[in-house]
C-alpha cells in the first residue's frame, strides 16, 4: 500500500506519513511508560529542574573534554539549540581552571545563504553563537586553539577531514526538531526514487556532511524560535553534520526542553528508537541503530497529548 502524502507539505517525507496506529501509540505514551522504553543502547533519563537540566548538559562538554590528552585528544560535536549550556560550560572551564587546549569541538551545523555559509556577522549565525556564548568566555590560557574548533562550510572539505584527524568524538550532543531532527539532517523531499518511499535507514546513514534543502516545517520552526515568527528572515538551506559522522560518534546525547519540539514528537522518537522502528521519514528514529543514545527530557516539558481546543 502507496505511503500516505503529508499534511504538512504534501511534496517531502515528514512523519505524517507513518502508519496511523504508530501515531496513535506514540501520541497514547504517558511520562512514566516513556521512562520504561529504556533498553541497551537506549537510555531515557528525566531531569525535574530547568536547572539540573542544562547543568547536565554542560557537564557532558567537561566529561568529554577531561579525556583529551595531547596524545589522544578527543572532543565533543554540540548545538545551536539549545544554547543555554553553552555559557555553562565556559564558566565551568574558566572555574575548575580545566586546560582544554588539547579537546576538539566540532559544530553540528549551519546556515547556508547562496553558495556559502552564512558568515559570523549574520545575526543567525550558529559559529556566532557558539564563539559569543561559551569559547569567548572561556580564559585564553585554558581554551583549545582555533584549529581545534570545527565549524562545518559549505565547501565540507576540511570538516569531514576533522572527523579523521586522529581526534576522537566522545558524545555527539543535539536537540530535536519539529521535523524531528539532529542538526539538519531532514526528511527528504518525495521526488524522483523517493517518489513512492523515503530512502531506506541504511541509504540515509550513508550521507555526510553536505548542504541541505530545509523541510517548510524547519523553516517555521526557526522562525519562531529565533526571528519572532518572521519566517523572511530564516535561510532555506544549511550545512549538516551527517549520519555518517554520527555514528563516528561514540555516544548521541539528545536534549529536550520542551522548547524546540512538541509533546508528541518528544514521544514519537523515544518509542520508535526504543522499538528500533528506523524510518527516514523520521530522521531522528535512525538512531535507533546507534550503539548508545541517550535521551534527556525536561519532566515539565515532556507535555500532554490530550485534545483540547484553546
Amino acid at each position: 500500500m502507496a505511503r500516505k502524502l503529508s499534511s504538512i507539505a504534501p511534496d517531502w517525507w515528514d512523519y505524517t506519513t507513518l502508519d496511523d496506529d504508530l501515531i496513535r501509540d506514540a501520541a497514547s505514551l504517558t511520562p512514566q511508560q516513556m521512562l520504561r522504553l529504556s533498553r541497551p543502547g537506549f537510555k531515557v533519563v528525566f531531569y525535574d529542574t530547568l536547572a539540573e537540566f542544562y547543568l547536565a548538559e554542560a557537564l557532558e562538554y567537561i566529561t568529554a573534554w577531561k579525556q583529551s590528552t595531547p596524545d589522544s585528544p578527543c572532543g565533543i560535536c554540540g548545538p545551536i539549540g539549545p544554547t543555554e549550556q553553552l555559557p555553562l560550560v565556559a564558566r565551568l572551564v574558566n572555574d575548575l581552571a580545566l586546560n582544554i587546549r588539547s579537546a576538539h569541538f566540532w559544530g553540528m551545523d549551519e546556515w547556508v545563504l547562496g553558495e556559502k555559509e552564512a558568515p559570523v556577522t549574520h545575526p543567525l549565525s550558529f559559529e556566532k553563537a557558539d564563539r559569543a556564548l561559551c569559547f569567548s568566555r572561556i580564559r585564553k590560557e585554558l581554551r583549545m586553539p582555533d584549529e581545534n574548533l570545527h565549524f562545518p562550510k559549505a565547501e565540507t572539505t576540511d570538516y569531514r577531514k576533522s572527523w579523521q584527524s586522529g581526534a576522537r568524538c566522545v558524545v555527539m550532543q543535539g536537540g530535536q526538531g519539529d521535523v524531528k531532527h539532529w542538526a539538519f539532517n531532514d526528511p527528504p523531499r518525495r521526488k524522483g526514487r523517493y517518489k513512492d518511499a523515503p530512502p531506506t535507514a541504511q541509504e540515509y546513514r550513508k550521507l555526510a556532511t553536505r548542504v541541505v534543502d530545509l523541510h517548510p516545517l524547519t523553516i517555521a520552526q526557526n522562525a519562531r524560535t529565533s526571528g519572532g515568527g518572521n519566517i523572511s528572515l530564516v535561510p532555506t538551506r544549511a550545512v549538516s553534520v551527517g549520519p555518517l559522522e554520527t555514528w563516528q560518534a561514540e555516544k548521541v546525547s539528545i536534549w529536550q526542553a520542551g522548547m524546540h519540539d512538541n509533546p508528541f514528537g518528544q514521544r514519537l522518537t523515544c518509542l520508535m528508537i526504543a522499538k528500533r522502528i528506523a524510518d527516514a521519514a523520521v530522521p531522528m528514529s535512525l538512531l535507533a541503530e546507534h550503539p548508545d543514545v541517550q535521551f534527556n527530557y525536561y519532566r515539565k516539558g515532556i507535555g500532554r497529548c490530550d485534545v483540547e481546543m484553546h
